[in-house]
């Protein structure tokens, strides 16, 4: 069974409630437990391909020790302690087998309990924003996450962290749909394209335009539209993660954009992962 669960990494972070930034010590606290949860996750994925390949190796051991042990049984008289010494043996094997099946079943549910929950969050999302998929906005899974994908030209007016009127419609949609999910965390990923930013102000470069851009829709979702804070985190992850590299037009405008991941809180995975 391909296992795909890996959590994001992120460069900057900002958590919303009153407006305020991060501290750095805050900021490098969350992305720490966020780096161990996802390498734990990665460790899971391992450890599951490893049992199944754990499993089908007992299986075959099994099978040949209980063969054998068939054989010496009708030859008991000599080799009376070489058969007692093989029956443990598979006593043991066959224990070990018991223990990692049961291991692989109860990680191999819980994946499938995470994936059904982020399918069924997809349809959701996808339905609610249907009016918006011809003016730049997709949802799609990737890693066990669903990524809403909002184009900068549907959110923003060029060079602007001001939300416009059609953004902010997309954006309640958006949130009619997590504020009934209450087991969803958010992280919103503003993208930029690799123009260098000229006469904006405040905004320095693309760094302060993708971190604004993403507190924008942050302190929108919370504040207007009701989302919990807690669950939100916002990062700028500038013109470093590129849909399309390729330096045209066309992939400059894939490139300038807004990403909110959702993760189904899945407290089952979590304390597996840290047994």
């Amino acid at each position: 069974m391909k296992i795909r669960y890996a959590f994001l990494a992120a460069a900057v972070c900002f958590t919303m409630y009153s407006c305020k930034v991060m501290s750095p010590k805050a900021y490098k606290t969350l992305v720490a437990e966020r780096d161990s949860l996802a390498n734990r996750t990665t460790n899971l994925e391992g450890e599951l391909a490893q049992l199944q390949a754990d499993t089908a190796r007992l299986h075959n051991q099994l099978a040949d020790l209980r063969k054998n042990n068939s054989v010496l049984n009708s030859n008991l008289d000599a080799t009376s302690s070489k058969a007692s010494e093989l029956a443990a043996q598979t006593s043991r094997l066959a224990a070990d087998l018991k223990k990692r099946e049961a291991r692989l079943k109860e990680v191999e549910d819980i994946l499938k309990k995470r994936d059904e929950a982020t399918n069924a969050l997809k349809d959701k999302l996808q339905k609610a924003l249907l009016g918006f998929q011809q003016s730049g906005l997709t949802v799609d899974i990737r890693n066990g996450k669903v990524y809403v994908s909002l184009a900068d030209k549907l959110l923003f007016p060029s060079g602007s962290i001001i939300i416009d009127e059609k953004g902010k419609a997309a954006l309640k949609q958006l949130a009619v749909v997590v504020n009934k999910e209450a087991d969803i965390n958010m992280a919103v990923e503003g993208h930029t394209d690799d123009k260098k930013v000229k006469n904006l102000g405040q905004i320095k470069d693309n760094w302060d335009l993708s971190v604004l851009r993403a507190t924008s829709v942050t302190r929108y979702l919370t504040e207007t539209e009701g989302v919990d804070p807690h669950r939100l985190t916002a990062t700028g992850k500038s013109e470093f993660q590129p849909i399309d590299a390729s330096g045209t037009d066309e992939a400059r405008a894939k490139n300038r954009r807004i990403e909110i991941v959702l993760t189904p809180k899945l407290d089952e995975l979590y304390n597996l992962i840290t047994k």
